[in-house]
């Protein structure tokens, strides 16, 4: 029998589940095997029936759902009238990346592995269940997994046993050869044209929306910067609703970018064009020709952590003895736990490694640069603000990350210190953005009240629905707000305060730091038991919650359901059944994040 062809399709929302295709895609031009690695929506799915091998890579994003470019293969893939045995001539099979600090620890991996064998399709290996949380993280799954698929297809295709495989210290070849000009000025970005020229921003077609205010919310003297950003929006064609949420993809900052042109010796003003060597769409949101100092500064992210992809490539272009050693060892699934103490545990960007190994970064061609580093994904914010209260503006809440490890330089979020650093007192500032229904939805009947549980930068999608029920005469209002100090970051409080006064509001504070006992808002919720009873029981109100994954949703879950225990007499079990009724009706809804 022939060698096969493999299809590696991923779904993927922040890169990892498209680096882990990449790497498979990799593995498998080693071992001669013919492959394509592609986005699911990239795909036409029609084509399953026909294909041999898929080897299909997920992660699973909010509560439980598919990531962005896979949307439209999950909803062919569920219509009801494929028949049964559809996909009986392919052999797959299914590996999800997730983390299980989410409730829907890699739902739609499992999922998805169901429904294919629903359609008759031969599954090779158990649903592989990768996981952010374990100690060596999603590889530590990922490594024995596809050792084990690799086997499963060897034993399909014996020929296999006959190539011996690629070292893996020897160079692929690259996906693009770089193609340097003289005397060509730039383009400007096709962001910028008029914005009447496009329908519904989107991620491939940003709106560049205007910078009109940036201020800091939080008390100087608070250890925590907190900012709320306003754009205009207006003639974007934008719309949104309570819930909906704002990408937008950051830049690196300029002194990266200088040191990384200095470290491989490139000149940033340089012109380049892109030839694909293989059948590699050409980068979105590159112009034609680009300067090196936009490549690095708007695409490559080497201010990232990088993964272990990162080293395996090094490798290959390394000849400094104790630098190779180093990468193999970081490379190999025994080196793991180094290669977690040297670059995921104090978050050693792909920059700062490069300067670790100089000998292997002057080795490095410009022609690998768009192997070894990822794009930089777009980042996601709730939107605080709300159309009916802001015509033609769109507000975020960010606070700006900062933290020290045993790295001497201060660990800085890309983002975050980006947009904290943009002035539009300074002169014009624009940010291509674009916007997407988020999980958050809420009631559309006039009287049904809601109940909000957004401690810190968590209010924020509730600071819009307040503002947007309260223009659509909607008073029933209930908003559960937890912070450090009320002196220091309780954000909004003039504006909560006049929505209590003119009854459209209640509102109940939790400030951990401003008393002895520390108090939180799961305490708040179980101190207002009977009227969240009469609220949820009798009213049929919606309970939300927004803000940090790590305690606060389980343990304002557990003070809601030792309210349905001491006002409505429910057994524990009881309790959690209501629980699961409320969000399988939509009256519970949690938007959370590590």
């Amino acid at each position: 029998m022939a060698l096969p062809s493999l299809l590696v399709l991923y779904g993927s929302q922040t890169g990892t589940a498209h680096d882990t295709a990449q790497r498979i895609g990799r593995q498998a031009q080693r071992k001669h095997i013919q492959n394509r690695v592609a986005p699911l929506d990239g795909y036409n799915v029609a084509n399953l029936i026909s294909e041999s091998l898929v080897l299909f890579v997920c992660s699973t994003t909010g509560q439980g759902d598919p990531p962005d470019n896979m949307k439209n293969f999950w909803r062919f893939l569920f219509r009801k009238s494929l028949p049964a045995g559809s996909l009986c001539q392919l052999d797959c099979a299914v590996l999800g990346l997730g983390d299980s600090s989410y409730p829907k620890f890699n739902f739609v991996a499992k999922k998805l592995h169901k429904r294919l064998q629903q359609l008759g399709a031969s599954l090779l290996s158990s649903v592989g269940l990768a996981d952010d949380q374990h100690d060596l993280g999603a590889d530590a799954v990922i490594d024995p997994w596809l050792a084990s698929f690799w086997d499963r297809v060897s034993a399909l295709y014996p020929s296999m046993n006959t190539m011996t495989p690629l070292p893996e210290d020897q160079p692929l070849p690259p996906r693009y050869t770089f193609h340097f000009l003289e005397g060509v000025s730039e383009k400007s970005g096709d962001t910028e044209r008029n914005s009447k020229e496009q329908c519904v921003p989107s991620e491939s077609h940003p709106f560049p929306a205007r910078v009109t205010s940036n201020q800091r919310v939080s008390h100087p003297s608070h250890f925590q910067e907190v900012r709320l950003i306003e754009f205009d929006i207006s003639d974007s064609n934008i719309e949104f609703t309570a819930g909906d949420v704002v990408s937008m993809r950051p830049c690196n900052n300029p002194e990266d970018v200088e040191e990384f042109c200095q470290q491989l010796r490139l000149d940033p003003d340089s012109q380049f064009i892109l030839k694909a060597n293989d059948s590699s769409a050409a980068p979105a949101g590159l112009p034609e020709p680009c300067s090196v100092r936009h490549l690095v500064e708007s695409y490559l992210d080497v201010a990232a952590v990088p993964r272990r992809s990162f080293f395996e490539m090094l490798q290959c272009f390394s000849t400094n003895e104790l630098e190779k050693e180093k990468l193999a060892e970081f490379s190999s699934a025994a080196g793991q736990d180094e290669l977690h103490a040297y670059c995921s545990r104090p978050r050693r960007t792909a920059l700062e490694v490069l300067c670790d190994f100089p000998h292997t970064t002057a080795e490095l061609k410009v022609d690998y640069l768009l192997d070894l580093f990822p794009q930089i994904q777009p980042r996601c914010f709730s939107i605080a603000s709300s159309t009916l209260a802001h015509p033609g503006k769109l507000q975020i809440l960010v606070a700006v990350v900062g933290y020290k490890t045993k790295i001497q330089k201060p660990r800085r979020g890309l983002c975050s210190t980006w947009l904290s650093s943009l002035d539009p007192s300074q002169g014009e500032v624009r940010v291509p953005l674009w916007v997407k229904k988020g999980t958050l939805t809420f009631p559309p009947d006039q009287d049904t009240p809601v109940v909000m549980v957004g401690p810190g930068t968590g209010v924020a999608p509730f600071r819009s629905a307040v503002q947007e029920r309260i223009a659509q005469g909607k008073a029933a209002n209930v908003l559960f707000f937890g912070c450090r100090s009320q002196f220091k970051d309780f954000y909004f409080s003039a504006e909560w305060r006049d929505r209590v006064e003119e009854g459209q509001l209640k509102l109940f504070t939790a400030f951990s730091r401003d008393q002895e006992d520390k108090i939180y808002v799961q305490h708040r919720v179980k101190e207002q038991s009977k009227l969240l009873w009469d609220l949820i029981a009798n009213r049929n109100a919606y309970f939300y919650i927004a803000g940090n994954a790590k305690d606060m949703p389980a343990s304002v879950c557990d003070a809601l359901k030792a309210t349905f225990q001491l006002e409505g007499g429910l057994s524990l079990e009881e309790s959690d059944q209501m629980l699961v009724a409320m969000e399988k009706a939509g009256r519970f809804q949690s938007e959370t994040w590590s």
